[in-house]
Order: structure tokens, then sequence, then C-alpha cells
């Protein structure tokens, strides 16, 4: 049988002690196979941004596993993190370096110092060319989304997570970002989708599983899960409703 790309069996993660306990993920399994597509949809506080974290290495779980390519992300922390790229929900960025030395750092990180076609290559297609020796501070929200994007690819993932990447962007950003996603997907890279846009997961992703109160209501294919409604928007609304 094949690696998935990412593995979650059995997943909890319980913030706090006694009755003051809260329980963000109460125990999720989930298999994403490399290549896909996925996206994975839930109202706030559903714990979307506690499994990322976890897979990230951020958050350790309370209990279960979390494996990305095969390795663990607690054992084998460095090479699970090798081959996972997280664009951040939160706007995270260095003040003290221009776009070009941000992401000659993030490359240095993953150990490789000699990386510089590559990240051209990022600053062209993200259409961060005029700004590549601006000051991070300098720029606009989209174009700060534009650099956490390119240091998440910097390293080349297999795997890649986009956590509302198009929170408060314009719509030609998002445009030219999910142009660039999908040719990513197309090249064999497994990406992961949280979105509160769902028009976006109804039009990109393949499969969705809907979470909430730390537990997957929903898993299926985008086509099964829209049957007998006008688009998976509607069909969200009724699954939460019932969950």
């Amino acid at each position: 049988m094949a690696t998935p790309a990412v593995e979650l069996i059995a997943l909890q993660k319980r913030y706090g002690h006694g009755a003051g306990q809260v329980r963000a993920l109460a125990g999720v399994d989930l298999t994403i196979g490399k290549g896909e597509f996925f996206a994975l949809l839930g109202p706030n506080g559903a714990g979307k941004t506690t499994l990322i974290n976890v897979l990230a290495g951020l958050v350790k779980a309370t209990s279960g596993q979390a494996r990305v390519m095969g390795f663990d992300v607690q054992r084998d922390y460095v090479a699970a993190r090798r081959h996972l790229g997280v664009v951040p929900q939160e706007l995270v960025f260095d003040p003290f370096f221009t776009v070009r030395e941000a992401l000659r750092f993030q490359s240095g990180y993953f150990g490789l110092p000699h990386n510089d076609d590559w990240i051209d290559a990022l600053i062209e297609r993200l259409g961060l060319t005029d700004k590549a020796d601006t000051n991070m501070r300098q720029l606009s929200g989209g174009m700060k989304r534009r650099v956490l994007v390119a240091q998440a690819l910097v390293h080349k993932p297999p795997v890649i997570i986009l956590d509302e990447p198009t929170a408060g962007v314009d719509v030609a950003l998002r445009k030219s970002l999910w142009a660039f996603i999908r040719e990513l997907n197309e090249a064999g890279h497994t990406i992961l989708l949280t979105t509160h846009y769902l028009e976006e997961a109804e039009q990109l992703c393949s499969r969705v599983a809907m979470l909430r109160q730390g537990r997957i209501v929903a898993l299926d294919t985008t086509a099964n899960l829209m049957a007998g409604h006008a688009s998976l928007e509607a069909a969200f609304v009724k699954i939460m409703a019932a969950a």
C-alpha cells in the first residue's frame, strides 16, 4: 500500500486540566493520498488550526498519531517538517529583511543555501519581481500573503497546507494564487486547504472533510457531498446543523 501524504490516527488534543479542560481534537482519523487536493472545512473553533499545528509540529497531540509522508511528526520531526510547507492564516513576517532575504533565510533553515534559481522562479510566479528588494514592512497585506506562500514553497515540499490563504486578499491575487497552486497539484504536490470561501473548495478540491467540535462529521468526495444540494456551501450548512 502506498504511503499516504497525511495520516491521522485517533488524534486527540486537550488543553487545560480538570473541569476547565477543552478538547480541541476528539479522535480524528483521516488519510489524505499523495497528489490529492483536499479541503478541511469547519466553523471557527472546530479544531482546524489545532490539527494543522499538530501536523507542523507546533502543538503536541495529547494522544494518537500524525504522519506526513510516513514520518511521525513527533518522533521524526525534522523529516516530517522537511516534507511539509505551511502557509499560515496570520501575516507573520520578519520586519528586518527584504523579500529576497526572507526567502534565502527560509531556504537556509531547510539546508538549501544555494537555492536562488527556485527563489527567483517563486518571486516571478507570485508577482513579487518588483518587490524583491523591498523591506517586508513596506509591503501591503496582499503582498505579504504572497511572500508567505513563497516561504512555504521554498524547499519544494511534497505536501502543502494552505490555512485561509485568500483571507482579505484581492480578486487578482486570488486568481493568480489558485492558478499557481493548481499547477503544483498537477505536478504531484498534495494540497490541504482550509477556507471559509466554500466556492473555492467546491471548484478546487476533489475530497472534503468537515470538522465540528474536534470531530469529523462528514468525509466524502466533493461531488457526493453536493449531491442534492445547490452548492457545497448548502451541503455544509445542512451537515453542520445536523451534527
